[in-house]
């Protein structure tokens, strides 16, 4: 028994030993080797050509634990654009691999402000050790050179401390900032760039009373997404996203939104009850997604802009109800993280999680 006791006694000393000496060594050594791997590597060095697809913020105004302002990040060969940069975007797309500082230009997809609150973030990301030896270009609707404006003058006496601080090569006060390009859409789409095998196209989407709002098409190498921006459902969007690989398309579930509202209503917060029951008539249901997803002959459909927040993958099966039955393909709710890649000459669709 005696004997049974001090090896007990001599069991527990190690683990404690362990906890406190080993488990934090062996943290130390991870660190350096995961630091050692990414900081200062090229996040393009091993990606094969194609198209790269990086939700840098998969929600909407609502608090979502998993899920930041909208916010698409896409590499179509070595050039790297950004549609949207709702908050925390930024921040998401460097542990995603995604080249913030080669960015060539920010499309807005509308000016509702969780899809321009993080773009101040954005545009330091873009500007600071960066090589661009001109401020980003950031294209939208009507309304973007007044918002591009509000975020260089706020951020004009922080960029003179960067500057002062590690110097012009580093922080060139000749790129700081963004040049914004608005586009006039008077027919129903328009081709915004077409450059090195990329055309990006933009169209219109239904999203009254905010007005003009975009969505955009973007094509490489013969692989293909589309982007929907916020719209409600509008059958115009599988007409601008025929055959695509891919649609990212918004979804709000009206069921799960309608009990928000009933409950609000329940408890007297008048204000939120009218919110809640405004904001269903100028988004897309994940069943009229899933719609035009197969009236667009899209292979596959990832759900962004998620509404009402899912704190919880168990909700998923909720959130999705009854779009199976109007897409045969692969449907994805997607979370910050989700990276999704098309490689040339193949067929392929990979799915990866990137934070």
């Amino acid at each position: 028994m005696k004997k049974l006791i001090i090896f007990a006694l001599a069991f527990l000393a190690l683990l404690l030993i362990g906890r406190h000496v080993l488990v934090p060594k062996m943290a130390e050594r991870g660190y350096e080797r995961l630091i050692s791997e990414r900081i200062g590597a090229n996040p393009m060095a091993s990606l094969e050509d194609g198209l790269h697809v990086y939700i840098c913020g998969a929600g909407s105004p609502l608090a979502d634990p998993k899920r930041s302002g909208p916010c698409i990040g896409v590499l179509a060969g070595k050039k790297a654009f950004v549609f949207d940069a709702g908050t925390n975007g930024s921040q998401n797309l460097g542990p995603m691999g995604f080249p913030l500082p080669i960015t060539e230009e920010i499309f807005l997809t509308h000016l509702h402000s969780d899809h321009v609150d993080g773009l101040g973030q954005m545009l330091l990301g873009t500007w600071v050790n960066s090589p661009r030896k001109a401020p980003t270009k950031v294209s939208g609707p009507v309304g973007t050179a007044q918002v591009v404006d509000g975020f260089n003058k706020a951020y004009q006496i922080d960029s003179t401390y960067r500057t002062a601080h590690h110097g012009k090569q580093i922080a060139n006060p000749a790129s700081f900032g963004a040049i914004a390009s608005e586009i006039n859409l008077s027919g129903g789409s328009k081709v915004v760039y077409d450059k090195d095998g990329v055309k990006i196209t933009a169209f219109k989407v239904s999203h009254e009373p905010v007005s003009p709002a975009f969505g955009y098409r973007v094509d490489y190498k013969g692989r293909s997404i589309a982007i929907s921006g916020d719209t409600a459902y509008d059958p115009n969007i599988a007409v601008a996203a025929k055959d695509v690989d891919v649609l990212f398309h918004e979804a709000l579930n009206m069921e799960m939104v309608q009990t928000m509202e009933a409950a609000a209503k329940a408890n007297g917060a008048k204000g939120l009850e009218k919110i809640l029951f405004d904001i269903q008539d100028y988004h897309t249901s994940p069943v009229d997604a899933a719609k035009t997803a197969k009236q667009a002959g899209a292979t596959d459909l990832v759900l962004y802009h998620i509404v009402p927040m899912l704190p919880t993958d168990a909700l998923i099966p909720m959130f999705v109800k009854g779009t199976a039955e109007e897409f045969s393909g692969k449907i994805t709710v997607s979370e910050d993280g989700t990276t999704v890649r098309l490689p040339v000459d193949s067929d392929a669709i990979i799915y990866e999680n990137g934070l």
